[in-house]
């Protein structure tokens, strides 16, 4: 049994497959960048990634992230990475309701209680169905039903529509489909950045009795539709008061002791209705409780929590030591809930 009491078979499976797609001169740029961050020589650093990755379950985005080249043995064991969770949802989302949250329609529909706004599908035949949701709303935000990581996910005013009927024809042929009301988010998020939804990422575990919340992390976005970090997004983790731990930061080497665009200390930041978020996940998790370990992304909204997706594919987020002084993860908090 190997050491993250998952299954050999997922891990050598999951090894199989990584040594096949691997890209030497990725890790090695990758290499690169902690020895210029760390003062590591380059090939130490890459003989380092690549046991890393064999050995332990570190990605090679994961090392860089987690500052791995300045973290000891023990330190490193107590970060979640993305082939471990990766091996979670695999084995706890029952693969006959996983395309309850790949397709974010029938998300909508199943969640429908937990979205708190308006929404509709866009079908042969409604263009003034359509065009009288948007005149109501003023704005809307469009999907694609099995868009995912801030792909296909698009935002479009109504007094700038002139031709409804091509508007409609259009959004049918390039498949966005859903369209739904602009979230509203609570004054504490809006101070931050106002120009877009920011998202609490919520990854919790549901045992089939309780929901254990595993780690939260708050995202910031820079007045785009998403908040994603293809759209300059970054993040910081919370407490479980809901307070920032730290500054922001990304996957892309950037780190914000203040929003770029609104002058907030990202440190400062506190969630609001941290307790009816917490309470609000623990709902969310037992309408599909065949699908165990979700990221769930929510928005505090003035009147408290509202659901935005479900992600059975969890991913990870964590503490990054080189901003928040932090040289622990959150991994012996997977490990009691899920026990592996």
């Amino acid at each position: 049994m190997p050491s993250n009491g998952l299954g050999l078979k997922s891990r050598l499976g999951y090894l199989a497959e990584r040594a096949r797609r691997i890209n030497v001169g990725s890790v090695i740029e990758r290499a690169k960048e902690a020895s210029a961050q760390h003062g590591k020589a380059v090939p130490a650093v890459v003989v380092d990634m690549l046991w890393s990755a064999g050995r332990h379950n570190v990605g090679f985005q994961d090392y860089i992230d987690y500052d791995f080249a300045i973290l000891n043995r023990a330190e490193r064991a107590t970060y979640m990475t993305h082939p471990v969770s990766n091996q979670i949802s695999e084995r706890y989302a029952h693969p006959d309701y996983r395309h309850l949250f790949h397709d974010k329609i029938e998300f909508d529909e199943k969640f429908s209680d937990f979205l708190r706004r308006e929404w509709m599908v866009v079908k042969p035949g409604n263009a003034e169905e359509l065009r009288a949701f948007l005149e109501r709303q003023g704005t809307v935000i469009v999907k694609t039903p099995m868009g995912q990581a801030g792909s296909g996910v698009f935002r479009y005013h109504a007094a700038e529509i002139s031709d409804w009927d091509a508007f409609h024809a259009d959004l049918l042929g390039q498949g966005r489909l859903l369209v739904e009301e602009v979230i509203r988010q609570h004054p504490d998020l809006a101070a931050v950045c106002p120009g877009t939804v920011n998202t609490t990422r919520v990854t919790a575990f549901f045992d089939g009795e309780k929901t254990h919340i595993l780690a939260m992390a708050q995202k910031f976005g820079r007045g785009e539709v998403s908040d994603q970090m293809s759209f300059g997004g970054f993040y910081t983790m919370l407490d479980e008061d809901g307070h920032a731990v730290s500054a922001g930061y990304d996957s892309h080497g950037h780190v914000h002791e203040l929003h770029p665009d609104s002058g907030f200390r990202i440190a400062d930041f506190q969630l609001p209705m941290i307790d009816e978020v917490k309470a609000f996940v623990d709902q969310v998790a037992r309408v599909v409780p065949q699908v165990q370990y979700v990221g769930w992304d929510i928005v505090v909204g003035p009147d408290g929590p509202v659901l935005v997706e479900g992600n059975w594919g969890a991913g990870v987020y964590e503490n990054k030591p080189s901003v928040s002084g932090i040289r622990t993860g959150h991994k012996p908090r997977y490990q009691a809930a899920i026990k592996f």
